[in-house]
């Protein structure tokens, strides 16, 4: 049987487990998981937060990180401004990015969710209001959510991946994991 763990991942921490390249050592995975055996399936950005999956099978790391299998990850984005009924609707549809349209996504406007502080705090403006959102994809380009709103004009402020699949953070403070079996 498969292991399965889902992580909380903080703000500032590398979805693997050294860090290569690095003149001073930034947190990585091995600071938080003591798993042998197990590896990211997909990664998350060092500025992101929330749920990465590990595996320790390779047909299930792939197909819970190929976009092929089309499994949908839900993010709950802070953004700059607040996106009007359009810039909504820009997202549903796809947009056009650098490296081509994106699939279309579901995006809708929500009260600020109930999440832990992030270490830093986003950088806030008395002048510029922000707007939570929760979009879902089903694909990974890279710095894809935060490449989304901006082509609609609302830069992320802060990304927390809530969801993969039927998989969820709930419950699973940052820095703290849990063990699922796959079946």
């Amino acid at each position: 049987m498969a292991r399965l763990i889902l992580f909380n991942k903080p703000y500032d921490v590398l979805s693997q487990f050294t860090d290569r390249g690095s003149e001073t050592k930034r947190r990585t995975l091995s600071d938080f998981v003591a798993v042998p055996g197990v590896y990211p399936a997909g990664r998350l950005d060092r500025d992101s937060e929330g749920l990465l999956l590990l595996c320790d099978d390779g047909r299930w790391q792939a197909r819970i990180a190929d976009p092929r299998f089309k499994l949908p990850k839900t993010y709950l984005v802070q953004v700059e401004g607040e996106p009007d009924n359009a810039a909504l609707a820009a997202l549903r549809r796809g947009v056009t990015l650098k490296d081509g349209p994106t699939r279309p996504a579901e995006a809708e406007r929500i009260a600020a969710p109930d999440l832990w502080p992030r270490d830093p705090p986003i950088r806030v403006r008395k002048t510029v209001p922000d707007t939570w959102l929760r979009l879902t994809i089903r694909e990974g380009r890279n710095r894809q959510v935060r490449r989304m709103t901006a082509a609609v004009g609302h830069p992320t402020l802060r990304l927390v991946r809530w969801s993969v699949g039927e998989w969820t953070l709930d419950g699973i403070a940052p820095g703290e994991w849990v063990e699922r079996d796959l079946r």
